[in-house]
């Protein structure tokens, strides 16, 4: 007896224990890992997780080979993956409802709780996760002559280089950083002695899983293979985005600029760039270039988007200019003294920061803007998609607050499991299971009046749980993406009389002083007008003209502007003004003109291209014929 030992082998499919002696040979050891997994094809087993010492068929006994008792031995199957990608995870769900815990994924089965191994799908990562990838992004310090008494070359405790992830560190900048940045938690996770080869990351599910065929299907019938996990909220420790900035104070006060003049709330989509926030280690900023307001029903106090037919082609002009969608901005503002200019303080520690209406929202953006990451079974986890609030602050002024919700809000939003309460803005509500669909036990701790942790259920739940906040700044240097100093009409603001048309764009361009071109279209509305208009879009020929924008080139803006399109694009703006274009040289718009043409051709240029000059009204402009 003394001689038995158990030695654990690990393999895709679970762990188990086999039974053996210190003078068992390697190839009877084999044999009985054969049997006890049942492999009838060729395997091959290894004394370390990263497969660099197999365990081959010898007669040298298991004492001989140095494998003792409790040992783990890692077996991997003929044809199986073993490149640096392959991913263990040593997770174990929780499924009773009676017991609350945190969980990383739906549970599968009984032997989902043995470690499995899977390949990390290949996912192309965003540009910023790439470059902070492959940086160093430990926290150098200088030597300190008080507490360091070793020479140059030295390092002690004192001295030597913190992690990103270290928290003292955090919590001792000014201000404090409340959550490490999402490459300083993936640091953390990957860490120790394997290099984090056996990491993961997990995305939550709150649903039913499908395919499990050993009961009827819900309402009549549930597993623990099948049965979502319950759900304990925490306080997420990380942020995928820790800084919002603005380039300049004119973009968010063009956006202010509706709610001034009409009184009404306002929505629109932030579009920029993701680069690196150097203050936190490895964090990342979203810089903000533009606002783009889709189409909305808005009023004092609510806020309703209706269907955009442009959003495709506004997606595609941005990422040609070297943008994305970085989030979205709501104002809730409500004004206290129109004669200084003050607003009201309601967002606050008494109210509510984010209502759960508003929460529920951002999830759903999240969700739809998911951050690509290899570390995920899927492919994604998380957002990078930010939320900005232009609400009054403390001191009676305009501020931007930034936010985003959690991951285990977004699972939440994904499968409808949150709803809003009706009379409390600051509460959500976990939803009971119903026949058409079974929603998981959520749970979030408190502390109740002795100052103990009690675990409640989820209904009502306040939403603070959720929510990340984020610090919104703006640049003592103004940066300019768009460096046009006029201000062309804002689409979707019809209601308040500032439409776009080629009424508008004739007179943005005769009131334009700049001499440069590129400075005259460097304008995000424009470009947009002249790609999305009905008249003359320019989807398909606009391409060097977003170049040059992008990379700031005059000359590449000249050879666009020599273009016929941009020739027609004057002639129409020169008819819509009432000005006929000259003969010589040059039209009104300091552009090449056309041919003289008879007076109904100034009135609608578009009529004559569609040879509709006898008609009363353009179709497409509705301009009265001379």
């Amino acid at each position: 007896m003394a001689d038995t030992i158990i030695v654990r082998v690990q393999s895709p499919d679970g762990m188990k224990k086999i039974a053996s002696s210190k003078r068992d040979t390697a190839t009877a050891f084999l044999k009985k890992v054969a049997n006890e997994f049942g492999l009838n094809s060729e395997f091959s087993v290894y004394l370390n997780r990263n497969k660099t010492e197999e365990l081959l068929s010898q007669n040298k006994t298991l004492s001989l080979l140095k494998i003792k008792h409790g040992d783990m031995l890692y077996l991997v199957p003929s044809g199986s993956p073993s490149t640096s990608g392959e991913v263990m995870d040593t997770a174990t769900p929780h499924t009773s409802s009676s017991l609350p815990s945190v969980s990383t994924a739906s549970s599968s089965s009984s032997s989902s709780m043995i470690p499995r191994s899977f390949s990390a799908p290949q996912v192309q990562e965003d540009e910023i996760d790439q470059y902070l990838s492959k940086q160093d992004g430990k926290i150098y310090r200088n030597k300190d002559p008080q507490l360091c008494h070793h020479g140059s070359l030295g390092k002690c405790v004192h001295c030597v280089p913190l992690e990103p992830f270290d928290e003292d560190y955090l919590n001792h900048l000014d201000p404090p950083v409340k959550h490490m940045s999402f490459h300083a938690y993936l640091r953390k996770l990957t860490g120790g002695a394997d290099k984090g080869k056996f990491a993961a990351l997990e995305n939550l599910s709150c649903k039913i899983k499908s395919g499990c065929e050993g009961h009827p299907p819900w309402p009549e019938g549930i597993c623990t293979k099948c049965q979502p996990s319950a759900l304990t909220l925490n306080r997420q420790k990380y942020r995928h985005v820790d800084n919002i900035m603005f380039e300049n104070h004119t973009i968010a006060d063009h956006f202010l600029d509706f709610w001034r003049k009409t009184g009404s709330q306002r929505m629109g989509y932030l579009y920029g760039r993701f680069t690196e926030k150097k203050d936190i280690p490895l964090g990342i900023r979203a810089e903000v270039a533009a606002i783009y307001e889709p189409p909305q029903n808005a009023s004092q106090n609510s806020l309703e988007l209706v269907d955009d037919p442009k959003a495709a082609a506004v997606d595609e002009i941005a990422a040609k200019l070297g943008l994305t969608k970085v989030g979205w901005i709501f104002s809730d503002l409500l004004s206290e003294d129109t004669r200084i200019g003050t607003v009201r303080y309601t967002r606050n520690n008494d109210s509510h920061y984010l209502s759960a209406e508003e929460c529920i929202t951002a999830g759903y953006f999240q969700n739809l803007h998911s951050n690509p990451c290899r570390l995920s079974r899927d492919g994604h986890f998380g957002s990078k998609f930010v939320t900005v609030v232009a609400t009054g602050g403390p001191d009676n002024q305009v501020h931007f607050e930034g936010y985003q919700v959690s991951n285990q809000c977004m699972a939440l939003v994904r499968d409808e499991c949150l709803l809003p309460c009706k009379d409390a803005p600051e509460l959500g509500y976990a939803k009971e299971s119903s026949s058409e669909q079974y929603v998981p036990d959520v749970f979030f701790k408190d502390k109740d009046k002795f100052g103990n942790d009690v675990t409640f259920l989820a209904r009502p739940l306040p939403v603070e749980y959720l929510i990340i906040d984020i610090t919104t700044t703006f640049p003592k240097d103004p940066q300019y993406t768009f460096s046009s100093t006029q201000r062309f009409p804002i689409e979707n603001r019809d209601i308040m009389g500032e439409t776009q048309n080629f009424h508008s764009l004739a007179t943005y361009l005769s009131q334009s002083t700049s001499t440069s071109f590129l400075d005259i279209v460097s304008d995000f509305h424009l470009l947009l007008f002249l790609v999305t208009n009905e008249v003359m879009p320019l989807r398909d020929s606009i391409g060097l003209l977003l170049d040059a924008v992008r990379t700031s080139d005059e000359d590449l803006a000249q050879t666009w502007k020599k273009s016929e399109q941009w020739a027609t694009i004057e002639q129409l703006c020169s008819t819509v003004g009432g000005q006929p274009p000259s003969s010589q040289g040059y039209g009104a718009m300091g552009g090449p003109s056309a041919p003289a043409s008879s007076s109904a051709m100034w009135s609608c240029l578009h009529c004559t291209f569609m040879n509709q000059p006898g008609t009363e009204h353009c179709e497409m402009c509705s301009l009265p014929h001379s």
